[in-house]
């Protein structure tokens, strides 16, 4: 029993050396870690919560534009693959019009063959024609549609309303990286 309180007494003595050589003061390391919390709390609240926010926010802007963009991206492709059934279609109603063309031609007099052929041709132009008319309207209207939603998206993620001249020069920049 002796030992256990003459231990006791060792340890409170080691205390307060430690207390006197830091200078240790009870009310003041208390009022510290109470302030130190405080602040902790108001950074946390105020300042970093808010900050924290508006990265989020911004990363989902960028994953909407990006999302857009691929979304783009298909619809292109939608639109190449459309094109080239109707190109295909065009080549093999012009294909088919020639033989029959031809086909006619053998039944009839030299003349006739002539002109079924020179009529064959002038449709195998005329369809290659409307194709490549209705391939420069969608070509057109992707290039409109792609610089409206590149200045859309680039409004959104900069957060600011673009002028005119901004739009012209944010829609040639994307449309000649499209073009490449």
């Amino acid at each position: 029993m002796m030992s256990i309180l003459a231990a006791a007494a060792v340890e409170a003595g080691a205390f307060e050396t430690i207390q006197k050589t830091f200078g240790l003061n009870w009310p003041f390391f208390i009022a510290q870690v109470i302030n130190f919390f405080l602040v902790i709390f108001i950074l946390k609240k105020f300042a970093f919560g808010p900050i924290q926010e508006i990265l989020a926010q911004r990363r989902g802007r960028i994953a909407e534009g990006e999302a857009k963009l691929t979304q783009i991206q298909q619809q292109l492709a939608e639109s190449e693959k459309t094109t080239a059934a109707a190109i295909a279609k065009a080549n093999e109603d012009a294909a088919r019009l020639i033989n029959e063309a031809r086909t006619s031609a053998a039944a009839l007099s030299e003349q006739k063959a002539q002109e079924a052929i020179s009529s064959a041709q002038q449709i195998l132009a005329k369809a290659e024609a409307a194709a490549k008319a209705e391939r420069a309207q969608i070509a057109a209207e992707l290039k409109k549609e792609f610089g409206r939603l590149v200045t859309a998206t680039t409004t959104q993620v900069t957060g600011k309303i673009l002028t005119s001249d901004d739009q012209a020069r944010i829609n040639q920049e994307a449309l000649a990286t499209v073009e490449r």
